[in-house]
């Protein structure tokens, strides 16, 4: 990109993307233009981005959510605001270790072949060569971020403030460790906290089995969807109402296979309702069994390990997977006879979020930090306004979520990550929790002190994410500047994850809610409506598409399918009319650029009085306020209107200025009044000028590529002030007459097209008189000769024959069809045009009544052709109407 080169004031014939993006880019980056001076005495604005996994690449959803944040930030900096976007990167604990353990699979090493230091060298390596791509990638799409600012959430400072924040919360007794049952996976061998516990629907079992009582004949059944976990059963616990079970509380029960007694007990937990209305009761393997077990003081029995295989608690069924047990459970039921029946039975069973295997409820000792007091200011922000969210639909989802919160399980069982600060004495069991380790056990003075070789979950580090990357726990002057930020924009499905949790850490450690908006973007699904995925190969490369159709117009089909609070339903085609804009905007800049070669137009030119100016120039003025007013309401915090101030830019640009102005400014600037030529230049260079200011936060590379080439541009335009409202340019009376002359040239163009006329063929035209005319036909008479090519247009007192007549409103305007066509010779020519299009729509719609080709075809597919049989019958409709005002003729 060649810098304010204002000698050369014309642009190429086409605009090539892929040749400019990239240097565009690189101009910005290179002049320091996204930094942000923490030490600025102006207002701030501050973003944080969602840091994406360190091994992680750009997808669809991440080009919406980072467009949106972008237009934040441009439009802020243009407002004059001091305005960050701070990067950065997520470790993802468990989903960087799969990557890195997959790598050495393929050579046929473990990470226990390693040993745990030099695995972490392992992935620490793989980071350095891998990780971060999406961030290089975000600079593909245009992404204003400052780099300069760019973290990782195991960095040197990130890690100090995640540690110190561990210290913190145990000193404040909001830590501590205990057993739990916990989600675990058997393949990844780490817990889970339950919002990464994806719950599917699947069609199971309901076994009916027969516990023996042991000093009378007979049994209790019990119905449970996971027979292999009997074996770690101790109890069998029925409602105290339940009159079936009333004489059995307090007996014991023969638990097959293991010869263990175990009691019947009365709990309320207990629903009579659910299969057989007595339950059995596994402590160490569902978490409602545990809380149980708790209040009756049961023993807790573990019957499989980590993998998720039948420990010795097991008896015969040791060594076999939880799956494969379960199978020789049941067989060895029937053959016993203590198996009554099974009944197919619907339930959500869990699964690991990252691998997909099915969790397995745990015993084990974790981490947890107590929620429920940190919750309490975080609900407050929202009830008082401090913290709003965008849809508003979402608070009430956080609220319910805030005011049930259950402690936080924040250890992991990986080796990458940041690894507990905790000391265990392994000879009195003293626990230390301390910045570096204890030389000595405090308590007994032993040396055998051994580290916690748990890390934390990932979503403890991110929950820091706004103020660690400022520098906390320091008061760093960037922190005092730019904290708390101003805007989040994420997506709904982390709400819990991060928003909240960071809205919690905020208070506590900073003391103030980090953020003052939460804008929650759109799902992007494929025109079936299913969510974009790789694993269903129907989510696009949105650098391929970047390559084919370039950044802006990715950017303008993502924000433009977007209303707040709807998914997207995106397909690649869709694009073609964000570069169809982007060429529009370019083709329409050219020709004034092409124009202004004699002329001392500039942006720095003030324009003339507006009583100088004719109506058309004042009309455009108001249009171009009215844009502008609509673009800062529909961008203003609490509304993120983001789809509605773009469809402002794009009427604005395509429809009043490109489609109506510069047609009506052509006569002026190839004529020979030299003082309205002047007029005109200028408020031509002007609308520009404003047309690129708003549309820069949306589109950055196309707008930026032109702006460079008008006359007066210093600097970059991402540097530019944002336009301002201005009242005086305001006629509202001016815009419906000016929407009077352009209804009326529709009407005529409409008429020419309908009778097949050429365009280069001037018409005759004839406005009937009535009350009600629009006085437009007097005004701009001239305006409205030149615009529909008319050569005589005059008003008449009665409605003339041979004429076609067209509506505008009450108002009838005729077309003189005398000496332009022979309408005998038309009505053939319409009767065969009528013929051809019931034929092919015939052709296509009887696929839709072929019940086997709409359920068999693609969606997409069938989708098309009812929009295609809707066109054939809008053009039939049209062609039929015509025919008939042929035949009146």
């Amino acid at each position: 990109m060649s810098q304010n080169n204002n000698t050369t004031k014309t642009l190429p014939k086409a605009y090539e993307p892929n040749e400019s993006e990239n240097s565009t880019y690189n101009a910005w980056e290179t002049n320091n233009c996204f930094h942000a001076d923490e030490n600025s005495d102006k207002k701030k604005y501050a973003i944080v981005i969602p840091p994406p996994n360190v091994t992680g690449m750009l997808t669809m959803g991440h080009v919406l959510n980072n467009t949106l944040q972008d237009i934040l930030i441009r439009y802020h900096r243009m407002q004059g605001l001091e305005a960050v976007w701070i990067p950065g990167t997520d470790h993802a604990g468990i989903a960087t270790q799969n990557v890195v353990e997959k790598a050495l699979a393929k050579e046929k090493i473990s990470r226990h072949d390693l040993g745990r230091e030099k695995f972490v060298e392992k992935v620490w390596e793989w980071k350095e060569k891998y990780g971060g791509i999406i961030l290089k990638q975000l600079r593909k799409l245009g992404c204003s971020c400052d780099w300069t600012r760019e973290r990782f959430t195991m960095d040197e400072g990130l890690s100090d403030a995640v540690q110190k924040s561990f210290i913190k919360l145990y000193q404040d007794g909001l830590i501590y460790k205990g057993k739990y049952i916990i989600n675990w996976c058997p393949r990844c061998r780490t817990a889970l906290s339950d919002e990464e516990k994806i719950p599917e629907d699947t069609n199971g079992s309901l076994w009916y089995m027969r516990y023996p009582l042991k000093d009378k004949k007979g049994y209790i059944v019990i119905a449970t969807t996971r027979p292999e976990t009997m074996l770690g059963d101790t109890a069998v616990a029925v409602n105290p109402t339940d009159e079936r079970y009333k004489d059995l509380i307090g007996q014991k029960l023969i638990l097959p296979f293991t010869g263990r007694e175990i009691p019947i007990l009365a709990d309320d937990y207990v629903d009579k309702s659910f299969g057989t209305g007595a339950v059995k009761i596994t402590p160490a393997h569902d978490p409602n069994d545990f809380e149980l077990g708790r209040r009756h003081n049961l023993e807790q029995l573990i019957i499989m390990d980590e993998t998720g295989v039948m420990n010795e608690n097991a008896f015969e069924f040791a060594g076999m997977d939880r799956f494969e047990a379960r199978e020789a459970i049941v067989k060895r039921l029937e053959e016993e006879n203590l198996l009554e029946k099974i009944e197919p039975h619907s339930l959500a069973v869990g699964h690991c979020e990252r691998c997909k295997t099915v969790i397995e409820p745990y015993l084990s000792d974790q981490w947890f930090v107590k929620m429920k007091p940190l919750a309490e200011k975080a609900i407050k922000a929202y009830k008082d306004g401090t913290l709003r969210f965008t849809p508003n639909r979402w608070g009430n989802v956080y609220l319910h979520w805030m005011e049930n919160i259950r402690d936080w399980c924040i250890s992991r069982q990986l080796w990458w990550g940041h690894r507990i600060p905790a000391y265990t004495c392994q000879d009195c069991k003293e626990i230390v929790v301390s910045e570096k380790a204890p030389s000595r056990c405090p308590k007994c003075s032993s040396h055998n002190i051994i580290q916690d070789s748990d890390v934390l979950d990932t979503w403890f580090s991110s929950w820091l994410w706004p103020f660690s990357i400022m520098g906390w726990p320091e008061n760093t002057q960037t922190l005092k500047k730019f904290y708390p930020t101003d805007t989040l924009v994420t997506g709904p499905d982390i709400i819990f994850f991060w928003v909240a949790r960071m809205v919690m850490a905020g208070y506590h450690f900073v003391g103030e809610c980090p953020f003052s908006d939460v804008y929650f973007t759109s799902i992007v699904r494929d025109m079936k409506g299913r969510k974009m995925s790789k694993s269903l190969g129907n989510s696009p490369d949105p650098l391929d598409i970047i390559e084919k159709y370039g950044a802006d117009a990715l950017r303008y089909t993502v924000v433009s399918l977007a209303p707040v609070g709807q998914d997207i339903r995106f397909s690649e085609n869709k694009v073609e009319i964000g570069r169809n804009f982007a060429n529009k905007l370019w083709n329409a800049s050219r020709f004034v650029l092409m124009n202004l070669t004699d002329s001392d137009a500039s942006i720095k030119t003030p324009l003339p009085q507006l009583e100088k100016l004719n109506s058309v120039d004042r009309w455009i003025l108001s249009r171009m306020s009215y844009a502008v007013d609509q673009v800062k309401t529909n961008l203003s915090a609490g509304s993120f209107k983001f789809n509605d101030a773009l469809k402002n830019v794009y009427e604005f640009i395509w429809n009043d200025f490109c489609d109506w102005y510069i047609e009506m400014s052509k006569s002026v600037l190839f004529g020979s009044d030299l003082e309205r030529k002047s007029e005109v230049q200028q408020v031509l260079t002007t609308c520009l000028d404003t047309a690129l200011r708003l549309l820069h936060p949306f589109m950055p590379f196309v707008t930026e590529e032109i702006w460079q080439k008008l006359p007066g541009s210093e600097g970059f335009l991402m540097e530019q002030s944002f336009p301002e409202h201005n009242a005086k340019f305001v006629n509202v009376p001016l815009e419906e007459e000016i929407n009077d002359l352009m209804s009326a040239v529709r009407v005529i163009r409409n008429m020419r097209v309908s009778a097949n006329i050429s365009p280069a063929k001037k018409l005759r035209i004839k406005v009937v008189q009535h009350q009600s005319l629009s006085n437009v036909f007097a005004i701009h008479e001239n305006l409205i000769k030149a615009l529909a090519g008319v050569e005589n247009l005059e008003t008449v007192n009665t409605k003339p024959s041979g004429h076609l007549i067209g509506l505008m409103d009450s108002t009838e305007i005729c077309l003189d069809l005398a000496g332009i066509i022979d309408i005998q010779t038309e009505l053939l020519r319409i009767e065969k045009e009528i013929d051809n299009t019931e034929k092919n729509m015939a052709k296509i719609s009887g696929k839709l009544e072929n019940e086997s080709f709409v359920s068999r075809a693609p969606s997409e597919v069938v989708e098309k052709i009812r929009t295609d049989v809707e066109g054939y019958k809008e053009q039939l409709a049209k062609l039929q109407e015509y025919q008939k005002e042929l035949r009146s003729l």
